[in-house]
Parts: structure tokens; sequence; C-alpha cells
């Protein structure tokens, strides 16, 4: 238990950073509202107006966001493979060749199909 001790004060200072930095600014910092500091804001443009029950997102969005989480997730199978390339020969590489091959081949057919373009 020793060993966690001061891994659980560094969270627990980091935790405090945090929360004293938010308190501190909401209770420090100047407090002049107007319209638009209010409004909400989309990346410099004027945003676009949403029914009352919120709208629908295009399927697109959604098809985006699974190809990020798949490439995401590769990348998070590459990191461990790479810190132990050495211990694992042969067999770490071509399982790992047929690995990026069968993602290469995803990512292909999503290129072909139009997925990564957004129009």
């Amino acid at each position: 238990m020793d060993l966690y001790i001061p891994v659980l004060a560094l969270a627990a200072l980091a935790f405090l950073f945090a929360a004293g930095s938010v308190v501190m600014s909401s209770q420090v910092g100047p407090k002049r509202y107007n319209r638009a500091k209010l409004d909400s804001y989309e990346c410099g443009i004027e945003p676009t107006p949403q029914p009352v029950g919120g709208g629908r997102f295009p399927v697109k969005y959604y098809i985006t966001a699974m190809l990020f989480i798949v490439f995401d997730i590769e990348i998070i199978f590459l990191y461990p493979w790479a810190v132990h390339f050495d211990a694992m020969k042969f067999f770490g590489l071509a399982e790992m060749v047929i690995f990026i091959v069968t993602v290469f081949v995803a990512y292909t057919y999503v290129w072909r199909r139009g997925g990564l373009d957004w129009d």
C-alpha cells in the first residue's frame, strides 16, 4: 500500500488544483456579460437554429465517429506491440502485419465508398 501513497497524493493535488482554479476564476474573474458572450459559439460561424426537441444528426456523423474509434483502437494496439517488439520476435511481427493489413483493407473499402468525403 505504501507504493500507492505518492500516486494518490499526486491525484489529490491535481484534483485540488483543478477545482481551485475553477472556483477562483468564477470568484475573482470579471463578470461583464453581454449577448455575444451568452450566445452559443460554433467555430466562428453563426450557429444554425435547431428544433425545440433537438435535431437529427446525419448518418455521416456517426460513420465518421465509428471510423475514428476504429483507427484509435488500432493505435492503442500498436503501443504495447512496439514496447515488447524484441520479446515477441517473428511471431509478433507476423501478427501485427495481419492486423494492419486487416485494418488497411477496411480503410481502403471506406475510402473507395466515399466514407471519408465530408460533403
